[in-house]
């Protein structure tokens, strides 16, 4: 059955679920409803720490799109000049009024601005239904470059908006770690596919400002979800012994939050001493040091191509690692067969895999941590992010309307397009 079809009939099912939690989270992610969208990235304006996203600084915000000689100095990812049209080029009048908006002010829609009037190239993950994903999953066919979902028609409701001068091409991207850092790249101006808003996903490996988000969007939280006949002993991240092996994409929130509570790592993502971890040139013992660590956002060289991770505890479970080329469609695999007891996911996407299982998954334990979803630009396109953030604050009612709305009625974002008093 088609993915749209599916989320049709999952509606009432996952929006009330979503609606309760919403509902019990309200107290914790109330405060950063402002008006001014800066609230969502960590302006010091009491953002959640390493949640919300910082702005930072640039002297130069045409370098990259060819008006300055050579690649950043220091950036480890290779950067080229895009052949698009220059940002002083673009008319961001828009956008130079918010940036001088502070912390509590209203932020007026400028109906008569454009954010510019060249296509913007975007990557997005295809495989994190129904948020973001290909409309086929096999990356030969056709489909596999008709992006479809929540984010699909945000975007599509940004084009459509009066007078907004945006258009997209869109890129599917099937490998996850990293894909926030690509319009820090010569191919790609902006990036999307459920990124969780992350102060470390902003900087490239060398610690050089790379990528900037935007406003928060979407809000999320991680689960594990577990087979029907096992959501009784894995209600809790508790219950997580050694022996329960736990599914996890490398490089998301779901790996590092996972890693988080259990105990495995730090709170700076340093593997506990003793940890085992098996990768392609053998098998690896953490001494407690920086040298083996994993985020969200970075794995230590030593850890790259991890399999699969052995606790130092017995009260910590054995995590595997899979679907780095397939995306999660190989860890439900795994979990239907008994590979694993549980994979380590976002509730949305989980809910969703639930829901499509005929009853032979459930989402279980829930992370109490509630963290918000956005795209990225180049840290230097400043001007232009400014542009598209005070239109996203806009379609979604500065967060009041998001992904359960979206799921209820899936044109909800091109309604709210049609009142922009653009044009």
């Amino acid at each position: 059955m088609a993915m749209r079809k599916r989320m049709e009939t999952m509606s009432p099912l996952i929006v009330r679920a979503y609606g309760e939690y919403m509902a019990a989270e309200s107290p914790r992610i109330g405060p950063l409803r402002r008006s001014s969208s800066s609230a969502a990235r960590g302006t010091g304006c009491g953002s959640l720490a390493e949640t919300c996203s910082s702005r930072i600084p640039s002297s130069n915000a045409c370098r990259k799109r060819g008006l300055a000689e050579g690649p950043r100095a220091g950036r480890r990812i290779q950067v080229k000049f895009k052949a698009t049209v220059p940002m002083a080029k673009r008319p961001l009048l828009a956008g130079l009024a918010l940036a001088g908006a502070g912390c509590g002010d209203t932020v007026e829609p400028q109906p008569s601005a454009a954010c510019g009037d060249a296509p913007l190239t975007v990557a997005f993950y295809a495989f994190y239904a129904p948020v973001s994903y290909s409309a086929d999953e096999d990356p030969n066919s056709p489909g596999f470059s008709r992006h479809m979902g929540y984010e699909a028609d945000l975007l599509s409701a940004l084009e459509a908006m009066p007078g907004t001068g945006l258009s997209f091409v869109r890129r599917p991207i099937a490998d996850w770690p990293g894909i926030w850092l690509l319009p820090a790249t010569s191919s790609f101006d902006m990036a999307g596919g459920g990124i969780t808003i992350l102060e470390s996903r902003t900087v490239d490996d060398a610690g050089t400002p790379a990528v900037a988000f935007t406003s928060g969007h979407i809000t999320f939280r991680q689960s594990l979800l577990v087979r029907s006949e096992d959501a009784v002993r894995l209600s809790s991240y508790d219950a997580l012994t050694s022996a329960v092996r736990v599914g996890v994409l490398p490089g998301t929130t779901g790996e590092a939050r996972l890693l988080r509570i259990t105990g495995i790592v730090d709170g700076s993502g340093v593997l506990r001493a003793g940890t085992r971890v098996e990768t392609p040139a053998g098998t690896i013992v953490a001494d407690g040091t920086g040298m083996y660590t994993i985020t969200p956002a970075m794995a230590s060289p030593v850890l790259q191509g991890r399999t699969r991770i052995h606790p130092p505890s017995d009260d910590m479970p054995e995590v595997v690692y899979l679907g780095r080329e397939s995306g999660d469609a190989e860890l439900f695999d795994a979990l239907r067969d008994g590979r694993i007891d549980a994979v380590a996911h976002g509730e949305i996407r989980g809910g969703e895999a639930a829901h499509t299982s005929g009853g032979a998954f459930v989402v279980a334990a829930r992370d109490s941590l509630a963290e918000f979803g956005g795209f990225t630009l180049d840290e230097e396109d400043r001007d232009l992010l400014a542009c598209i953030d005070t239109r996203i604050d806009w379609l979604t009612d500065e967060r009041r309307t998001g992904f359960a709305e979206w799921l209820a009625d899936p044109s909800v974002f091109r309604q709210r397009a049609a009142l922009w008093p653009g044009g």
